[in-house]
């Protein structure tokens, strides 16, 4: 047990540090002052501290660049106004109970504040300590609380669109993840900051407040004591407690002011990269103003009865200043006398870089070139929209379809049209649109009652009548039937289509090791027994590449790994092993097509037909697809889109149900050439879903 307690002992003692001890000991000093007695000399050294104190707080605020390089202030603001209320209690006992000994009874500070700064004439004490409260009082503290209040409203007002810019700005790629962790703890220390401030600045208000109320009490409980315990004449009395309290409130009441004065020049400070100093000599230091104002000085000195030689003597001395900047000014600086040197001197010719694969810039997986007129549209602070629109898109998608969508990289294209914009996959532009920054988009839904005024043009997505509005006719065009968005809306809209139609593209080898090493938190033993013991992440990658090519989420990864497991024993091909997963993800694919307790509507072919198309297809060599006449297939797909279109105006998906054999083929051949059509083999509906056929598609042709 012994030994037990010897080695925590040993590790509290490890991770101990004495310089954990200076706050608490200044605590410590602030309570002891409070209720112990303090003699003279250590009064003299802890007044001596105080003023140090406050000067070195002034100094530190005036070298700093930013606020938040002397973050530790509203706690080191707090700590010297305790320790100085403290010395003025701890004086108080003194000059109350030996005050009537004489000047020096409370220290020599006190006296030669009380006799060399003020004369020992206490009236004139009186009326200087008064000055000084109120400067300190109504002018300082009164306005830098305003400010701290101030400041600290419009901090925590501008911390939502500070962490979209920095969102903004990740999502662009302007910023690593790293940065942006340090940004948004620079923006929540900056709040916090402000808002210590703000209630920091109370406690100097307080303080001056307090150093009234002390003065009154001290002078007030002086003469009662002199006079009734000491027997002093009230003249005597009113003499030497008044000289003690003004001398102890002046040599309390400068620090103080330099506190005040500290806290102003922190929450007035407009951040730069200079200093208060640095900022004033090169915002004040300019020789036209010194100029004018020599000029105007100059001019009163010249009016008889003004002090001539006092209003010329400033004035040639400010023109002589003027010169001195003006000369200064058309120096060079070291950068430009650098310049000007290595240009003197003939420059050898650079030798030719060596090319490297940095040379080489990798194309953008997803990218979103806009024109410069759409630039306002990513701009936080001007309102633009679009980066939390695109952020939303990849949200959204990345939760629907089951991984997670790289980043969308924006950037201005100079080649394009002003108000022009393209959507790039892997580099290649896939999509175009146009919008119009200032306008609104009134898209027809297929039934509106009338018609607004402005440009008319057709939704970049889904091709849809739809007009360029003024965002005043919004809520007109609204009651009219019209979906109203604003441009960034429609090029977000616009992007969710083409990601989504084209999400195998945006999903490679490291996705897809990321969603297996996700899966392994969870089944390590189905992960390990299918990569890499039964099939390759190629494989798999592909297999997860047909899926979402053919409308599939991949959100039910472990459905997809133990159909993987179990069906790699058979063949190895991606589309083989595709087809063969399918039928276990039936009732996966059919919820998005009916409700739980709905029938499935769905198309079939002419028996005929499908029987046509099956031998086709089994005469077809591998990795080829079937050869069919060129006018039965075009009139196939004419059939296919005009049942399509049919079946959804009656209000149901278009689904087509045809033999497993030929599902691959023509779910390929149809992607392109009909919208929105599903097809499925019969082996993929669910043995409990109910089937309801209601169209049958056939063709002239046999």
């Amino acid at each position: 047990m012994a030994s037990l307690a010897l080695s925590n002992f040993r590790t509290i003692f490890s991770k101990f540090r004495f310089g954990d001890l200076g706050v608490p000991f200044v605590i410590l000093v602030i309570m002891a002052m409070l209720v112990i007695p303090l003699p003279a000399i250590l009064l003299d050294i802890l007044f001596t501290f105080n003023l140090l104190a406050g000067t070195v707080v002034i100094m530190i605020a005036i070298n700093t660049k930013k606020p938040l390089d002397f973050s530790s202030f509203p706690s080191v603001l707090l700590l010297t106004t305790m320790l100085r209320l403290a010395l003025n209690v701890a004086s108080t006992r003194v000059v109350l109970v030996d005050g009537h000994h004489g000047a020096d009874s409370a220290g020599k500070v006190i006296q030669a504040f009380g006799e060399f700064v003020i004369h020992g004439n206490y009236l004139v004490g009186f009326i200087i300590f008064s000055i000084l409260m109120i400067i300190n009082f109504i002018v300082i503290t009164k306005g830098a609380g305003r400010v701290s209040e101030v400041i600290a409203r419009f901090t925590l007002d501008a911390m939502p669109g500070k962490q979209m810019a920095i969102d903004a700005d990740l999502n662009a790629g302007v910023i690593s993840q790293d940065v942006a962790k340090v940004r948004r703890a620079e923006v929540a220390q900056e709040a916090e900051f402000f808002g210590a401030m703000d209630g920091a600045s109370k406690f100097v208000r307080g303080d001056a407040i307090a150093g009234i109320m002390i003065l009154a009490i001290n002078i007030f409980g002086g003469l009662i004591i002199g006079v009734a315990m000491h027997s002093l004449s009230v003249a005597e009395a009113a003499k030497i407690y008044t000289l003690l309290t003004i001398g102890d409130g002046l040599v309390a009441q400068i620090p103080a002011m330099f506190l005040s004065l500290a806290t102003a020049i922190i929450v007035t400070r407009v951040t730069t990269a200079q200093s208060m100093t640095e900022q004033a000599a090169t915002q004040l230091g300019k020789p036209t103003p010194l100029f004018i104002s020599a000029a105007i000085l100059m001019f009163l000195g010249l009016i008889p009865g003004m002090p001539h030689a006092v209003f010329l003597f400033l004035g040639a001395a400010t023109v002589g200043l003027g010169y001195m900047l003006m000369k200064k000014s058309q120096l060079p600086t070291p950068e430009q006398e650098a310049a000007i040197q290595a240009a003197a001197v003939p420059a050898m010719p650079a030798p030719p870089k060596e090319l490297d694969w940095n040379d080489v810039e990798p194309v953008d997986l997803i990218g979103l070139e806009i024109g410069y007129a759409l630039i306002p549209l990513v701009n936080p602070e001007t309102g633009g929209q679009l980066m939390s629109r695109v952020k939303g898109v990849r949200k959204k998608l990345s939760t629907e379809l089951g991984f997670l969508i790289p980043a969308v990289r924006i950037r201005d294209a100079l080649n394009l049209e002003p108000e022009t914009y393209n959507i790039v996959l892997n580099g290649v532009v896939r999509a175009t649109g146009q919008v119009r920054a200032s306008k609104e988009l009134a898209i027809n839904p297929g039934k509106v009652y009338g018609k607004v005024q402005g440009e008319t043009t057709r939704e970049a997505a889904f091709g849809l009548e739809a007009v360029w509005i003024d965002p005043s006719q919004r809520d007109y065009a609204r009651t009219l039937g019209y979906t109203v968005v604003d441009p960034s809306t429609a090029v977000a809209t616009h992007l969710n289509k083409v990601l989504r139609e084209n999400a195998h593209e945006c999903i490679s080898h490291d996705e897809t090791q990321q969603l297996l090493d996700k899966l392994a938190k969870r089944f390590p033993k189905l992960v390990e027994d299918l990569s890499p013991t039964r099939l390759p992440l190629g494989t798999i990658t592909r297999v997860l590449q047909n899926l979402l090519s053919e409308g599939v989420p991949i959100r039910d990864m472990r459905s997809i790994a133990e159909a993987l497991v179990e069906e790699s024993g058979q063949t190895q091909d991606p589309i083989h092993l595709t087809a063969l997963i399918r039928p276990k993800l039936g009732r996966f694919i059919v919820q998005n097509l009916a409700g739980v307790n709905d029938s499935l509507s769905v198309m079939t072919l002419a028996p005929n037909l499908e029987q046509m198309l099956r031998g086709a297809v089994q005469q077809s060599l591998p990795g080829q697809g079937p050869t069919i006449e060129p006018g039965l297939a075009e009139s196939l797909f004419e059939s296919l889109r005009k049942s399509a279109n049919h079946v959804q105006e009656q209000g149901h998906n278009a689904v087509l149900v045809v033999s497993p054999s030929i599902r691959p083929w023509l779910a390929k051949s149809v992607r392109h050439r009909v919208n929105d059509m599903t097809v499925l083999s019969y082996s993929e509906i669910p043995d409990d879903q109910s089937v309801k056929i209601i169209y049958t598609v056939d063709t002239a042709l046999r």
